[in-house]
């Protein structure tokens, strides 16, 4: 009498099933910890803090490598949106500007209280 060669592939099958079952169970319970880990990655507030920066924390280079370069592209030069490196705007038009936005440019990417740092940082880039 031979045995069945069907078996060992639907034990294998059915381990392999069993595995996957127990691996989605567990990465349920460390949801919480991956979306903070992911938010942290992101730069956003992370589930353990949930503070936003002070104007004293405040880092204009690290939330324009996080929300500018990809319209106005890694050296600030222009891509989709225009060059940021000796710009010819004052700093209330480029303040006004990140607050309001200015056609495809999107307003509030920059917290209000922030806006001053963050254009003279902008008018900075083409000394």
């Amino acid at each position: 009498m031979q045995k069945n060669p069907i078996i060992p592939f639907i034990l294998i099958m059915a381990f392999g099933i069993g595995l996957i079952f127990f691996l989605s169970i567990d990465g349920v319970g460390n949801k919480a910890e991956i979306t903070a880990e992911h938010e942290a990655a992101e730069g956003g507030e992370s589930a353990e803090g949930g503070e936003e920066a002070t104007a004293g924390e405040f880092d204009p280079e690290a939330l324009a490598q996080g929300k500018c370069i990809s319209c106005h592209g890694n050296t600030y030069e222009g891509g989709m949106g225009p060059s940021l490196v000796g710009t010819a705007l004052s700093e209330d038009e480029i303040k006004d500007i990140l607050a309001n936005g200015k056609g495809s440019m999107p307003g509030g990417l920059v917290p209000e209280a922030n806006l001053d740092e963050m254009a003279a940082w902008v008018k900075s880039l083409g000394e």
